[in-house]
């Protein structure tokens, strides 16, 4: 292990022990400090020549302006964390001072928090999920939760403001309340049906089954769930991800973003104060943000009145491929031999478009012939080729893909205008006539309430309806996506549109083919049963 070279008397590495994870390796973690300390000193840092322990000492620990005692709380001297919290507030201004003096915004990536959303519609989560990069999110699942549960005799749904204030009030609930009956009618006699197309097999255990069994039967009903279901979303991010996504909340039209924006800003504000200032209200650049976001909507909706009404939306459910370059191969190709070579990119590209077959083929065959399962992930010169796809698909699938970051996604309002996804599991029985009369029910609540309010009406829009979206995305993300989202505990319909991705790239550019060996290709009844069966074996290996 390198050693770092710097040296501290035997006070000072009791104390810097309690922050750091070693007192002597050049690698070491920190620990112990609040959010807003690190990254003033990781600010501090970039511009400094001392190692960080020692800045951490000199200009914070042993820095009578920082009340640094106060701030770290118990770390230091006991401090209770209501004295703490005074501390960071009297700070205050110095961290802005460092944070501000930089004038980089990449600053505010170096603190972070973690954030509950609890009780927010599914609606509300895709808005959050739209800020991908820079937060984590993991959201509530439809298919190991039952969302038939009742609080104080009421389904848990989100009481739209705007709705209950309006003539459309009873409708709204009935529409909700309906869905939800139907959806908990359904479970006992579908669970039933599939249970005996599949029984349990001797050598599989009741709990794999019954988990497996359970995940396909909410996978075949989640559709039935409005898109004003309740959610809880845990999540993780940056200050820069936290600023903007409460830019954004603050900016929508809808009044559930706006009071998700208000509350996320005053309980961040608590722990990264300094991050996520810009998007308080008052301040100029939320304030810049927010006339450019409300006059560039405005310009766009009025063009979009103006010259999309003689376009023809896409009529059918499904996914097709509507741009790719087809020099993309070559471009793959060079950019693969780039960085082993002294060559110009460009020249590397062209190089490449003159050769055989058979010798571009082993130049690509580089890239994928050593790979041994899906998460041996492929170098970025397949970010060289890029494709969009065009997709109608449900918003339960919607929601699936809808988490993958490194792609551009766009997606229109929900509707009930381009038909709804009826699970085959069910067509043909008993169960057929409650759905689609479910489904008939909520369309014509949507339509009456879209002709004076469309953004509130996607309150009352099932998951089962289909949703119009497109994905730009490069040939290493579409890898990605592809294995992962056809593998067999995967959603049927979801795995459906990976494989079909896949297959029509390959169509379109038989040379990238290669590049998706782990797609599973296969349809499976039961898909999660395997997945259950996995992590059952874990558990008993680690007991």
């Amino acid at each position: 292990m390198l050693q770092s070279g710097e040296e501290f008397s035997e006070s000072q590495i009791r104390i810097l022990e309690h922050f750091v994870t070693n007192t002597t390796s050049n690698i070491f973690a920190l620990r112990n400090l609040p959010e807003v300390i690190k990254g003033a000193l990781f600010s501090r840092y970039s511009r400094s020549t001392l190692g960080l322990r020692s800045l951490l000492l000199k200009e914070f620990i042993l820095n009578e302006d920082m009340s640094f005692a106060a701030i770290a709380g118990k770390a230091a001297d006991g401090g209770s964390a209501n004295a703490q919290l005074v501390a960071i507030q009297k700070a205050q201004s110095f961290y802005d001072r460092i944070l501000d003096g930089y004038g980089d915004d990449s600053i505010g990536e170096l603190g972070g928090a973690h954030l509950a959303i609890e009780n927010i519609s599914m609606l509300a989560a895709k808005v959050i999920e739209d800020c991908r990069i820079g937060g984590s999110p993991l959201e509530k699942s439809t298919r190991y939760i039952y969302f038939d549960q009742k609080v104080d005799g009421r389904y848990q749904f989100y009481q739209e403001p705007v709705l209950l204030t309006s003539a459309y009030r009873d409708l709204f609930l009935d529409t909700c309340n309906h869905l939800f009956d139907t959806y908990n009618k359904l479970i006992p006699p579908l669970t039933a049906l599939i249970e005996q197309g599949f029984p349990k097999e001797p050598t599989i255990s009741k709990a794999a089954y019954t988990a497996a069994l359970r995940a396909k039967v909410l996978d075949c009903l989640r559709g039935l769930l409005p898109a004003s279901a309740m959610t809880n979303m845990g999540m993780y991010g940056n200050g820069r991800f936290y600023e903007s996504l409460i830019q954004k909340l603050n900016c929508h039209n809808l009044a559930e973003m706006q009071e998700v924006g208000k509350n996320s800003y005053s309980e961040l504000a608590k722990v990264i104060p300094s991050f996520i200032r810009r998007s308080e209200p008052s301040h100029k650049h939320y304030q810049l943000f927010s006339q450019f976001t409300e006059t560039m909507q405005s310009d766009i909706q009025e063009l979009a009145r103006h010259h999309a009404g003689a376009v023809e939306p896409m009529s059918q459910p499904g996914v097709r491929l509507v741009d790719y370059d087809a020099e993309s191969v070559f471009k793959v190709a060079g950019a693969l031999l780039f960085n082993c070579t002294s060559g110009g990119l460009i020249e590397l590209q062209n190089y490449c478009k003159a050769l055989p077959d058979e010798e571009l083929s082993r130049i690509l065959d580089t890239a994928c012939s050593a790979r041994e399962n899906r998460r041996h992930k492929s170098p970025r010169a397949l970010e060289h080729a890029s494709f969009t796809f065009e997709i109608l698909a449900d918003f339960g699938v919607y929601r699936d893909l809808h988490r993958h970051r490194m792609l551009t996604q766009e997606r229109q309002l929900l509707t009930c205008n381009f038909g709804y996804y009826l699970p085959p599991e069910i067509v043909g029985t008993e169960m057929e006539k409650d759905y689609v009369e479910a489904m008939e029910a909520a369309k014509k609540a949507y339509d009456t309430i879209a002709a004076e309010l469309p953004e509130e009406a996607q309150y009352v829009v099932p998951m089962a309806y289909n949703i119009h979206w497109y994905f730009h995305i490069n040939l290493r993300s579409l890898q990605w996506l592809s294995e992962l989202r056809s593998q067999a505990a995967g959603h049927t319909t979801y795995r459906l549109i990976a494989q079909e991705m896949a297959s029509q790239v390959s169509r379109a550019l038989p040379a990238f083919e290669r590049f998706f060996k782990f797609v599973d290709f296969n349809g499976y009844e039961l898909g999660r049963l395997g997945a259950e069966i996995r992590q059952e074996l874990k558990l008993q290996n680690k007991n």
